[in-house]
């Protein structure tokens, strides 16, 4: 594969974890499940969450459990990417802001731990792992 081929997995990858947040955040629920394998693991256990689920019904379902009810504003940095044919390992640094309608919430700061797999030339999130280094929790 040449450079600019991976170049440009590269930048699809982080246009993938760009509307991931996006989505995210603006609650567009059908645009976010897309960015998903059909087989796709979420764990969230390191970051104070339930076991890790799979496939794309039972990430939606836990991720909108999560924050349906909450405003959030998530940012990821400095991505490490190791492409390997066509599926790539990513770590991100990443923060977030959780509130809760009762004015409660967190600002979380960590990693996100994922795979990627390219699937009819679009790249989409295979597993992803949050780990969480610091809370500070809101009242």
């Amino acid at each position: 594969m040449n450079a600019s081929t991976r170049l440009d997995d590269r930048l699809a990858i982080w246009d993938v974890k760009a509307r991931y947040c996006r989505f995210l955040d603006t609650k567009q629920w059908d645009s976010f499940s897309a960015l998903f394998t059909d087989d796709a693991i979420l764990d969230v256990v390191d970051a104070g969450g339930p076991p890790a689920v799979q496939g794309r019904d039972n990430v939606l379902e836990l991720v909108k459990g999560s924050v349906e009810t909450a405003s959030t504003a998530h940012h990821v940095h400095t991505p490490e990417i190791a492409f390997d044919g066509d599926a790539a390992d990513v770590i991100w640094a990443m923060q977030d802001r959780v509130v809760y309608a009762e004015g409660h919430g967190l600002v979380g700061y960590g990693h996100y731990t994922e795979r990627y797999r390219k699937q009819d030339g679009v790249w989409k999130i295979a597993y992803l792992k949050l780990t969480r280094l610091h809370v500070d929790l809101t009242a």
